[in-house]
């Protein structure tokens, strides 16, 4: 197979794409035996000439390495089909089902590969199915009436179901290609597959974790929907069993010598059972903010200029950072293009944010969360939960300033550069539900989160014409960008309690829905090979 690189397509090409590679390689066409789009990208560093980026695959009739050296082409190279880093297609036994706790994208895909290998696993979930769930957030973004067992962060596909579905990642993990092709048979988009920054979209995750959940439970799987971990059974430091609560309230024991615990950020009462158990746990940084909201056109015009219009662009996104004189970082996370700001608590009288697009992001406002790094030294205690209670201590001041109704607290970028409390709306209407009350965000983050928040939304304003716009509006408070734990793992993915293998973004291995479901098929991979 041979890759061809780096062809620029002007937004206004009609032909076929197959044409161009034709063109530009001198490849001709009754030589191509398979051909396809290898990554899609927008170059829109110079806002006269925007324009699309291709790389594209091909399999030839002809002997390949001849064909590159005669190609007037010059970024084209002989490559290998792409592998999973999957487990030889053995089937192992066990005398006792693993249990898999958690249904979020780690828990997903860990069930979905011991699955494949005929372990049968138990996924034990304390939220809804997603259908269920799904009602359940609506409700509580309608009247704000909080369903504290599935709502947002809790119930299946994670909190990455309430969100852009971005399938964007910096790692370098093999099996990215096998969670993407996985969501595609699920039915997600095909340009997942080779856009530069794919998303299927929180309308569209929906049908497609159901669809995975259901692939598990016919390779012999069993999901339990209010089924929530309460305890672990140990016998000479290996776990031999679990103490589960079912959905009536009723505790049952399990026996089981494995559990992969794919927990999420936000299982704040896990985590306090963990340490009762003397899992070693230890703090891990983390970061917080806001949401920050602006019109979705302005983002476009900053980032297309005169090509803002473009329907074949789409609403355009970005992705800001900057070093502080301070030594602290400030940064953009989850940034939702066309989307909304969306109420993301799971316990009452705390209140916390998170941004969510549907797959068409055809929203009025683009929003992103605006974050500021902290470091352990900022938590005020060794206690390994100490940026847990931290993020409490924050989202019980912003539930509180907010009304104590679920109501946000925001105001606006101009009114916060300025260190005074905002009184009206500007020219961007807020999105979150159940609505939000305009005061100074002062009032639930700390003095140095909002000193920083200045300093990163002026500098990043020299990057992003706009982004310091006074209308722009902040929601507060964004608290669960990451875990503020880690739940130790030796060489072999498990813990100090042999047979618990903690894995992806709530055990603080994982930042988002690829690097959480990869470590969940790494560890279901690291258990088969210690089953050898």
């Amino acid at each position: 197979m041979i890759r061809v690189s780096e062809i620029k397509i002007p937004l206004a090409y009609k032909d076929e794409l197959i044409d161009m590679v034709i063109k530009k390689t001198g490849i001709k066409r009754n030589a191509i035996k398979s051909f396809c789009i290898s990554k899609k990208s927008i170059d829109a560093r110079d806002k006269k000439d925007v324009h699309f980026v291709y790389s594209f695959d091909l399999e030839l009739f002809k002997n390949e390495k001849e064909e590159i050296k005669k190609s007037r082409y010059k970024k084209i190279t002989l490559i290998e089909k792409e592998q999973s880093n999957k487990f030889p297609p053995t089937h192992f036994a066990s005398n006792k089902r693993p249990v898999v706790v958690g249904s979020g994208p780690s828990g997903m895909f860990a069930a979905l590969t011991l699955a494949e290998h005929g372990l049968c696993p138990i996924v034990l979930e304390r939220g809804n199915e997603v259908y269920e769930r799904k009602a359940a957030v609506s409700r509580f973004w309608e009247t704000g009436i909080l369903h504290e067992k599935s709502n947002v962060q809790f119930g299946e596909g994670g909190a990455g179901t309430f969100s852009d579905g971005k399938l964007t990642t910096g790692i370098k993990d093999v099996n990215c290609k096998k969670v993407l092709n996985t969501f595609f048979e699920a039915g997600a988009p095909e340009e997942i597959l080779y856009l530069s920054k794919p998303h299927i979209g929180t309308d569209k995750l929906t049908e497609v974790v159901k669809n995975i959940r259901n692939k598990i439970i016919a390779l012999g799987g069993e999901y339990r929907f209010g089924n929530k971990l309460e305890g672990f059974l140990v016998e000479e430091n290996r776990v031999c069993g679990i103490t589960v609560l079912n959905e009536r309230e009723q505790r049952y024991e399990m026996e089981t010598d494995t559990v992969i615990l794919a927990i999420g950020h936000s299982a704040r009462d896990t985590f306090k059972m963990l340490q009762d158990t003397n899992l070693k746990i230890i703090q891990k940084p983390f970061a917080i903010g806001a949401r920050i909201e602006h019109k979705q056109k302005d983002i476009n015009f900053s980032q297309y200029g005169m090509f803002a219009n473009e329907s074949s662009l789409g609403a355009a996104d970005y992705k800001l950072s900057v070093h502080l004189p301070s030594g602290r970082s400030g940064y953009t996370f989850c940034m939702c293009p066309g989307g909304v700001v969306v109420a993301a608590a799971s316990s009452n009288g705390l209140l916390t944010t998170n941004g969510m697009s549907e797959y068409s992001r055809n929203h009025e406002n683009a929003n992103s969360a605006l974050l500021i790094g902290l470091n352990t030294g900022d938590f005020g205690s060794q206690d390994p939960l100490a940026g847990m209670y931290l993020q409490e201590t924050i989202e019980k001041l912003a539930f509180q300033v907010g009304g104590k109704n679920f109501k946000a607290p925001a105001q606006l970028v101009g009114d916060l550069l300025q260190n005074k409390a905002s009184k009206k709306l500007g020219d961007v209407s807020p999105t979150y539900l159940p609505g939000v009350e305009l005061t100074d965000l002062r009032e639930c983050l700390p003095d140095f989160v909002i000193d920083s928040m200045v300093e990163s939304i002026l500098e990043m304003d020299k990057k992003l014409t706009g982004f310091a716009k006074y209308d722009a509006l902040l929601t507060g408070v964004e608290t669960r960008s990451s875990s503020p734990i880690r739940i130790l793992r030796d060489e072999t993915f498990q813990s100090n309690i042999k047979g618990i293998y903690p894995c992806g973004e709530g055990a603080g291995y994982a930042g988002g829905i690829m690097s959480a479901a990869t470590d969940g098929i790494n560890t279901a991979n690291k258990y088969l090979h210690n089953l050898l």
